[in-house]
């Protein structure tokens, strides 16, 4: 079970290394009039962010995770309940970031820079949650 517990943390920090950085190029981004080279570089940096560093990490974070409630038997604790709630959370917070960088690909972003510095604050307050729920495992 340590070993399964090592590579989840190991897949933990890859995913919310991607998570708190790939935000932040999305407010640079923003910023990078369309088509220019900026903005191509973007492109290439966010693609290979999310494809080669959190795709793999954040499912290598739920095969662990599952396997780690499963031996363990959290299944029945509230503060793994209120944990994987957050992690759904966060989950869902990478999925439309990935619709982000498909809508930065097509040059069709909306949003400006200051909604993403906002958006980068998001992952922080998940993962805080997340942190404290299971060191302190409070209910």
């Amino acid at each position: 079970m340590l070993w399964l517990k090592a590579f989840h943390v190991m897949a933990v920090i890859a995913w919310m290394a991607g998570m708190f950085y790939l935000p932040r190029l999305f407010v640079y981004h923003a910023d990078a009039k369309p088509g220019s080279e900026t903005s191509e570089t973007f492109k290439v940096m966010e693609q290979r962010l999310l494809h080669i560093i959190m795709r793999p990490a954040i499912i290598a974070v739920w095969l662990s995770g599952l396997g780690l409630a499963y031996l363990g038997g959290y299944w029945a604790d509230g503060w793994f309940h209120a944990k994987f709630a957050l992690v759904l959370a966060m989950s869902a917070l990478h999925g439309f970031m990935a619709g982000c960088v498909k809508r930065f690909a097509a040059d069709q972003n909306t949003r400006d820079g200051r909604f993403y510095r906002i958006l980068n604050e998001a992952p922080t307050v998940l993962m805080a949650a997340i942190v404290l729920l299971v060191i302190l495992k409070p209910f």
